[in-house]
């Protein structure tokens, strides 16, 4: 059986970003967590299925993609300051959900969800990062297929209640749809 559409997929893999000499390891799906999805259903990156293409039980991977192939190049027009006002309930700044470094969910003015990073906190704005956190960023996978088998209708029918609206859409990064991501392993997505 090999990966095809339709088909529920696990797999285990090691997740470094940056060039060669400089790799940092970024997260892990190990054999206890796996990485869980339906292949050709838009939860993962494009890229990051089409390498496990045709792969089946217990073949290895090692591969990587590029910004462009992964979550773009990092656009320095996604920080911008925004009212520090937007942010109060109550009159306050909860400051356990609003500090330096922390991901919180938001809402654009056109109803859009999306994640941004908190950059820093000023006297009257707040300037928010939305570049996903791996943007322009070189993402080298390695790992192996655990799982392979036709999806079933509970599978699909679980993806489809819970979904994140699709994965690089900056939605579905930790704190998007619980930790991590689309999935128990979110940076695939």
């Amino acid at each position: 059986m090999k990966i095809q559409s339709n088909m529920s997929v696990a797999v285990t893999y090691d997740l470094y970003a940056g060039e060669k000499d400089e790799r940092e390891l970024m997260e892990q799906a190990t054999v206890e967590k796996p990485l869980r999805f339906i292949y050709g259903l838009g939860q993962m990156l494009p890229a990051f299925e089409k390498n496990l293409e045709s792969m089946t039980l217990g073949d290895k991977f090692d591969f990587e993609l590029q910004p462009a192939e992964a979550y773009g190049e990092f656009n320095p027009e996604h920080i911008i300051d925004l009212p520090k006002e937007i942010f109060l309930s109550e009159g306050k700044l909860d400051t356990s959900i609003i500090k330096e470094g922390n991901t919180v969910p938001m809402q654009d003015s056109e109803g859009n969800r999306l994640m941004g990073t908190v950059e820093s906190i000023a006297e009257q704005t707040i300037k928010m990062n939305f570049n996903h956190p791996l943007a322009g960023e070189t993402l080298h996978f390695s790992g192996s297929v655990i799982d392979l088998h036709e999806a079933t209708a509970e599978e699909i029918a679980a993806i489809n209640q819970h979904s994140c609206s699709g994965c690089g859409d900056n939605s579905c990064e930790s704190g998007g749809c619980e930790s991590g991501g689309c999935n128990s392993g979110g940076c695939g997505c």
